[in-house]
């Protein structure tokens, strides 16, 4: 049975009972958490996003368009989420960006599938659908184009419900299977 890699987009405590709290975001958590589990538990890699800002923010182009400062580097709205902090422990997981998409992800994932044949699959959860998990999907499809690019929907939020349903149907347009269990969709025993 082949390999994946899981990519955790943003489970930061500013997405989920910060700055920018979202309910769907809370409602996530565990499903993220056993999708972490189970991913560790078959010999997986797993990576991290961290949504990097700095004390400037609010002169940035984002600050300019989402006025409200979030995971701003080092204060705790910037940390993953308690429930799945012990899986981020290391450095060499965690990608910070300071933007919705990380090239140094796409990077890694395109490093990752040369050199390990036995990946079959990326898949991607996290927050937020609409904004970060659509940017690194497109970003995993670009970095390895011949992989299959996943999305859990139910282990995604987005800022709303509905932003959540048009980055699904978006996502479906750029070939990346998109399922809807809080299982994994790809794995075939």
């Amino acid at each position: 049975m082949g390999k994946k890699i899981l990519i955790v987009v943003d489970m930061q405590n500013d997405f989920v009972t910060g700055a920018l709290r979202n309910e769907e975001g809370m409602r996530i958590v565990p499903l993220v958490q056993k999708k972490v589990e189970q991913a560790l538990a078959n010999g997986d890699r797993v990576l991290f996003t961290k949504d990097t800002h700095y004390e400037n923010y609010m002169q940035t182009e984002e600050g300019t368009n989402l006025p409200v400062p979030h995971c701003i580097k080092a204060s705790w709205g910037w940390e993953i989420v308690d429930e799945l902090k012990e899986f981020a422990d290391k450095e060499t997981n965690i990608f910070l960006k300071e933007t919705f998409g990380s090239s140094e992800l796409g990077k890694q994932i395109a490093q990752v599938v040369s050199t390990d044949s036995s990946i079959e699959g990326i898949e991607l959860v996290g927050l937020c659908t609409d904004i970060c998990v659509i940017s690194n999907a497109v970003i995993a499809k670009a970095f390895a184009p011949n992989i299959p690019i996943y999305v859990d929907a139910a282990c995604c939020a987005g800022v709303t419900p509905q932003s959540h349903d048009t980055a699904v149907a978006a996502m479906e347009a750029f070939q990346i299977h998109v399922e809807h269990k809080g299982e994994e969709p790809w794995r075939v025993d």
